[in-house]
């Protein structure tokens, strides 16, 4: 079988392992979004999701020894696809028809950027001073993304995706240089950016879990848009790939990066929302007929201010009204 087509078979794969883990990871964080790290260790959903992205990772590993970073990081997106309907049907809910834009605007674009950056597959690893100097600048890049403010789903997101696809391309270098038959299998620029790889991936995993919090759909648009991105900034700045086409390319890429933020910004605004608690119900009025008085002198007069015949107005206790009220036209006077 062909290489490169085992490599898009396993992606595949990975796709839809990364995207059932990132449904469990929401519906486990909008359930528990006051847990600690602590407490998720102890749940055994959470370790449910870290198995499926455990799996997905490998099978992504895998994919990157028969294929080129470029083919195998866009397929990637595929998890979109497959997450967005699997959300939505555990969840009890249609896909909306804005999801549905949202989603295929986000995949569209990604094609055409990655396609645009797609080539032969790179024959160069990063060095140790290049995976370190990667390493500092993304972990820069997302303490700045998790400081406290604004919209911390989308931030949070990006910087798992920022990780993710950070340990992509580290995995790439690790793959590379341990199947090299020039080298020892463990020299110590495996050791090193197989350590980095590590701390990158779980970093990666912890983030989205923060950023599934506020709902699936744009979060995991911005980790797949953020992720192929990272990796190819890498392989264009450090593994010498080209964007094809020349200036007709870059042009392409960048549409393609617009039309995929759209579909970015689609998704965020049909993320669903808690529904608000409901108002308590209004005091409802219910007539008590008003006895007459029994004392001597004043038999079958009423209480001073009380119409004979129409009894005394006491607030009934709040809820909803009964059966024979409800809906019921106001008597006629006798």
């Amino acid at each position: 079988m062909n290489a490169v087509l085992v490599a898009v078979l396993l992606s595949l794969v990975s796709a839809v392992a990364y995207a059932a883990a990132a449904v469990a990871q929401e519906r486990l964080a909008s359930r528990s979004s006051d847990t600690g790290t602590l407490r998720l260790l102890a749940d055994g959903a959470w370790w449910g999701a870290v198995g499926l992205n455990a799996s997905a990772a490998l099978l992504h590993v895998v994919a990157l020894r028969y294929g080129p970073l470029t083919v195998v990081q866009p397929l990637g997106a595929l998890t979109l696809v497959a997450a967005v309907p699997m959300g939505a049907r555990i969840a009890g809910r249609p896909v909306s028809g804005a999801e549905w834009r949202g989603t295929a605007f986000t995949l569209a674009g990604l094609a055409v950027v990655l396609a645009s950056a797609s080539g032969p597959a790179p024959d160069d690893a990063l060095s140790v001073p290049e995976a370190l100097v990667v390493a500092g600048g993304t972990a820069s890049l997302i303490g700045l993304l998790s400081w406290p403010g604004s919209r911390p789903g989308l931030r949070h997101a990006t910087a798992s995706g920022a990780a993710s696809g950070v340990a992509s391309a580290l995995t790439q270098t690790v793959t590379v240089t341990a199947t090299d038959r020039s080298g020892p299998l463990l020299d110590v620029r495996v050791v090193v950016v197989a350590l980095l790889v590590a701390g990158f991936a779980a970093g990666g995993l912890l983030l989205s879990q923060t950023a599934y919090r506020g709902g699936l759909g744009a979060p995991l648009a911005v980790v797949t848009l953020t992720n192929p991105l990272a990796a190819a900034v890498i392989g264009l700045v450090l593994l010498g790939e080209r964007l094809r086409g020349g200036p007709a390319g870059v042009l392409a890429a960048l549409a393609g990066a617009a039309l995929a933020s759209w579909g970015v910004v689609l998704l965020s605004r049909a993320a669903p929302r808690p529904a608000a608690p409901a108002a308590p119900a209004a005091p409802v009025s219910v007539a008590v007929p008003a006895a007459p008085e029994r004392m001597s002198g004043t038999e079958g007069r009423s209480p001073a201010g009380v119409t004979p015949g129409l009894g005394v107005l006491v607030p009934a206790a709040p809820g909803p009204p009964s059966p024979g009220l409800a809906g019921a036209a106001p008597d006629s006077a006798a």
